[in-house]
């Protein structure tokens, strides 16, 4: 499961509100190759289902994750910061051993 805090709950009920996500959108979170550490994370809207998506609802947020990213992504908490040091989503991931500096990219 992939929990959602009520900071990124507030955010996306945000963004949903201001026309970036349409009618029937939900969160897609997923990872990929790439970034200093080997792997990124993905986050955006989607509205269509895929068949081998995962489908959680957490916080009132529906969010869906496709199988392989599944298995990075368990247990991971969705937060958002607004803070000195930048705002944006940030993922607390347990199964990272290792993170980079700027905290977009991570190694299992």
């Amino acid at each position: 499961m992939i929990k959602v805090s009520n900071e990124a709950r507030a955010e996306i009920d945000k963004l949903k509100d201001s026309n970036k996500a349409g009618e029937g959108a939900f969160i897609r979170v997923g990872v990929k190759g790439g970034g200093c550490s080997g792997l990124v994370y993905n986050l955006d809207f989607d509205s269509e289902r895929k068949e081998d998506d995962k489908i959680f609802k957490d916080n009132g947020v529906e969010i869906a994750v496709d199988k392989k990213s599944f298995l990075y992504l368990a247990g991971t908490t969705l937060e958002f910061t607004g803070g000195l040091n930048g705002k944006g989503f940030s993922f607390v991931n347990p199964n990272a051993s290792r993170t980079c500096g700027c905290g977009e990219s991570f190694s299992i």
